[in-house]
């Protein structure tokens, strides 16, 4: 355990900084059939406000601040390394050491360069040594700058988002009893076609493999072995630095019947990705809520349960069970990398922190090794497909003017920081 407990909040380079526009989730912004109904546009103009953003915290009396650089931004054009964007990282990461506040890097918070997705994206073997070589690239850029490299966001999202989907057609299925009934099978299959043509003439290819796009076995495989090739790299050429990757669990939670259920979606969602981690020296959990199942499968809330803005049950005990959980396998350093809640209710958000931090507390008196907890977010942000509609933040940001609006919840995480 390190000897200082980190608490922070979490951000992502698109979904903070604006005008990413090399990336490939801002091209799926420009397009008719991207999937994203609002533009990142300036997004928080953290690009060019984030002093005054780590200034925020730091009066806050946070001491950790986990941020994405843009792989996108460093390496615009295959091979090309951009220097403006290469030095403004570095700045930020002089900053937050001046500032005693440790920069926790995320190599790949989804959004990628749009010339790796042109050339196969995350289902191509060639991705691997593409990632590995950035990796390289980072770790002699930053060097001893760096001591919490996070590889590989949310590594499990094209999991996820497969079963999701499963989910979405099974039930259209039930209620419908084909999922035709009911729907312009001809308009459907006009606007398919027309949404392949458009990836043809973005991406060079339909259905372009993003990092966010529903894998296959193959594509799992890539994730796996990128994350391998970055650990290998970062513990060759910075021995001191701490690697590790990130996983999106839910705490999944079995009611009468639904064990073997539950059992299966623990394998999907974390446990098929443990012989991956063996080298890692933290795992980065992040926890939003729970699912609970039985027999035929995900249970909704029950009636009258506290929904979050992204339709999530309001559950912030659900971050202590995951920690439990992933403890009896995983033995090494957590650090929750994520967790947080989508309100307008901040009050709300006081409670959900507070709530989340007995939950780390109790684990660290039994022994586990939890070393830092960073809510998700620092500002209320660009939630890619959901636009600006959720309010995760810590600071509220006005659209017009940009002004950051500190929130109570934002002290109330820095007063915690002093019982840990």
């Amino acid at each position: 355990m390190t000897n200082r407990f980190l608490a922070g909040a979490a951000t992502a380079g698109h979904q903070v900084e604006g005008n990413n526009t090399n990336s490939d989730t801002w091209a799926m912004e420009q397009m008719k059939y991207g999937g994203y109904s609002e533009k990142s546009g300036i997004a928080c103009d953290h690009y060019n406000r984030w002093k005054e953003d780590i200034d925020i915290m730091k009066a806050a009396g946070l001491n950790a601040y986990r941020f994405s650089l843009e792989w996108a931004r460093i390496e615009p054009q295959e091979g090309v390394f951009d220097r403006e964007a290469t030095e403004h990282y570095r700045r930020i990461l002089q900053y937050c050491r001046e500032s005693g506040i440790e920069p926790v890097v995320t190599l790949v918070h989804f959004t990628c360069p749009k010339w790796l997705i042109e050339r196969g994206g995350w289902e191509a073997d060639q991705t691997v040594e593409y990632f590995r070589r950035y990796t390289e690239y980072v770790c002699r850029q930053y060097g001893e700058l760096l001591h919490y490299i996070c590889t590989l966001n949310e590594a499990n999202m094209g999991v996820l988002i497969s079963i999701f989907i499963a989910q979405a057609m099974a039930q259209s299925r039930e209620e419908g009893g084909a999922l035709q009934i009911g729907m312009d099978v001809e308009t459907m299959a006009k606007a398919d076609a027309e949404k392949k043509e458009e990836e043809l003439q973005v991406f060079g290819c339909e259905d372009p493999a993003v990092f966010t796009s529903p894998r296959t076995k193959h594509g799992n495989d890539v994730i796996r072995r990128a994350h391998m090739a970055a650990v290998r790299t970062i513990h060759e050429l910075l021995p001191n630095a701490k690697a590790g990757i990130t996983l999106s669990l839910r705490d999944i939670q079995a009611a009468p019947g639904g064990e073997a259920r539950a059992a299966q979606s623990w394998e999907e969602e974390f446990r098929q990705f443990l012989p991956a981690m063996q080298e890692d020296d933290f795992f980065g959990l992040q926890n939003y809520t729970r699912t609970v199942m039985d027999a035929s499968g995900e249970l909704a809330p029950e009636t009258g349960a506290e929904l979050t803005q992204m339709g999530y049950e309001y559950y912030p005990q659900g971050l202590e069970h995951v920690i439990r959980t992933v403890h009896k396998d995983f033995k090494g350093e957590i650090l929750v990398t994520e967790n947080g809640v989508a309100t307008d209710d901040d009050t709300r958000r006081v409670e959900f922190i507070r709530t989340a931090l007995e939950g780390v507390r109790a684990c660290r008196r039994d022994g586990i090794p939890v070393s830092g907890y960073c809510y998700w977010s620092l500002m209320d942000n660009y939630e890619w497909q959901s636009g600006y509609s959720m309010r995760f933040g810590l600071i509220g940001v006005d659209r017009k003017t940009q002004e950051r609006i500190p929130r109570e919840s934002l002290y109330f995480l820095g007063e915690q920081l002093r019982s840990f």
